[in-house]
């Protein structure tokens, strides 16, 4: 633990814990803010901004207390610059002050109904019975802020978990698995973001219950599982993911990349090259979910012939695929597009073995649009061969498409390739009315400036004249 960061969070909270010590409450300190005093110099990226930095303004706070909600918002109001009570019927009260966000919330015990997708919440005075019903023992400890000196509570060794890397629930993992099955979600979250190795119990827990994530929202599962492809390295807890079977209840895509060995016809571990694509690829979220369904539709599309196996159309199979899943999850309808045509597009690179012509690089320019930099950063992260002269030749020829890209940027208004005529002057110069003639027309001309590049107006004018009039004849 830095004393420099201990000390600036005790200095953030003073202000709160005066309130609270002035009105007879107690207040505590909890959840990641706690644990990173102890990690890394206190620095780890688990909020929900991605910053821990204490001088991010974006920077939350944890904190519980035994005041009731409705004490909790007498207490701080007309002292808080803003306040949030959305939370409040869970017993969360949200403020800001300083210049920081806090969290306030009741002590409490939060248990779901065995079909239900809502917790019943329950309110506790004992700051220890509070911390039992946390996820995990690193989580799972407090810092007292009402007492002359602040003391650490740390009742199920959440420090000594920390310093060996142990990922433990405080209660048996029954127990707290069954009072917020998201936990299991969330158990990969921390194996991958904080190389921690899970306890036996908790990894037969989630083989034996994972069945229960079933009553969880598909939005807070999308959340958390987007917390998890954005670690550093998410390999671990997409593992975990799938050995204990907790990937079938939500993205059964991916334990389904492991493909049975034909033992004449081999082909590469589908599921192993799609982990290792997605730690290759930036911590970008759009990314990261494109990589891991680039190869889905392979299982659907394996085709056993004389010369191998094939995944023939793939691209478009696991596009399909991915926003059904997507779906499902609710992402949003831009989150679901911009993957779905990454995962369309992830193969269009290769398609142009004879090198790059001027109107195949307008093509895949138009195509990619503002997912261009993501497409080629999947395409080069596709390759996981470790075979050095293939790696070196896919990023000389992808260096020499950027160059392309770039000397065709510098002629041509390459971000946004549409015809040199809008639909207006075609009906007038072809004195039609809106109809899908004009569609047709303008499909036509966008041809033509995608194969030939900017030919001018004039130009442009006397073919649409001359298509016209084929067309007519």
């Amino acid at each position: 633990m830095t004393v420099d960061r201990f000390q600036r969070v005790i200095n953030i909270s003073k202000p709160l814990a005066e309130l609270f010590i002035a009105n007879g409450k107690k207040l505590y300190l909890v959840g990641g803010a706690v644990r990173d005093l102890f990690v890394d110099g206190g620095v780890v990226p688990e909020t929900v901004s991605g910053a821990s930095d204490l001088d991010d303004p974006k920077y939350d706070l944890d904190f519980t207390t035994d005041a009731l909600p409705a004490e909790i918002e007498k207490i701080v109001v007309g002292r808080a610059e803003a306040m949030w009570l959305q939370g409040k019927r869970f017993g969360t009260v949200g403020v800001a002050m300083g210049g920081y966000r806090f969290e306030i919330t009741t002590h409490r015990a939060e248990v779901y109904h065995s079909h239900s997708r809502k917790p019943k919440v329950t309110y506790s005075e004992d700051i220890q019975e509070d911390l039992s019903r946390r996820d995990f023992t690193i989580n799972a400890m407090a810092l007292s802020l009402h007492t002359e000196n602040p003391e650490m509570v740390d009742p199920f060794g959440g420090l000594d978990d920390l310093a060996n890397r142990r990922l433990v629930t405080p209660l048996s993992p029954e127990i707290s698995f069954s009072e917020d099955p998201l936990r299991m979600l969330r158990a990969a979250r921390f194996i991958a973001r904080m190389s921690v190795d899970p306890a036996p119990e908790l990894v037969e827990a989630v083989c034996g219950m994972h069945d229960r994530l079933k009553i969880v929202s598909a939005e807070r599962i999308r959340d958390e599982f987007d917390k998890l492809l954005t670690a550093k390295t998410p390999s671990p807890g997409l593992e975990f993911l799938v050995t204990t079977g907790l990937a079938q209840e939500f993205i059964p895509e991916l334990p389904a990349l492991e493909l049975e060995q034909d033992p004449i016809h081999r082909h590469k571990d589908v599921l192993a090259h799609t982990i290792a694509v997605v730690d290759k690829t930036s911590p970008d979220r759009i990314l990261r979910l494109s990589a891991l369904f680039h190869d889905v539709g392979k299982p659907a599309t394996k085709i056993i012939t004389p010369q191998g196996v094939t995944f023939h159309h793939h691209d478009v199979v696991g596009a399909r695929m991915a926003r059904e899943r997507m779906r499902a999850l609710k992402y949003s309808v831009q989150d679901i597009a911009d993957v779905s045509d990454l995962v369309f597009l992830h193969l269009r690179f290769h398609t142009y073995q004879a090198g790059w012509t001027d109107s195949a690089v307008r093509r895949y320019v138009r195509d990619a649009g503002p997912l261009l930099d993501r497409l080629n950063e999947l395409t080069l992260c596709d390759s996981t061969t470790r075979n050095q002269s293939k790696v070196l030749a896919l990023r000389e020829r992808m260096e020499d498409l950027k160059a392309r890209i770039a000397q065709l940027r510098e002629k041509e208004e390459l971000g946004a390739i549409r015809p040199e005529i809008n639909g207006d002057e075609v009906m007038k110069l072809l004195e039609v009315p809106p109809s899908p003639l004009v569609g047709e027309a303008l499909d036509f001309l966008l041809e033509i400036r995608l194969e030939e590049g900017l030919i001018g107006k004039d130009r442009a004018r006397e073919r649409l004249l001359s298509w016209w009039q084929e067309k007519r004849s």
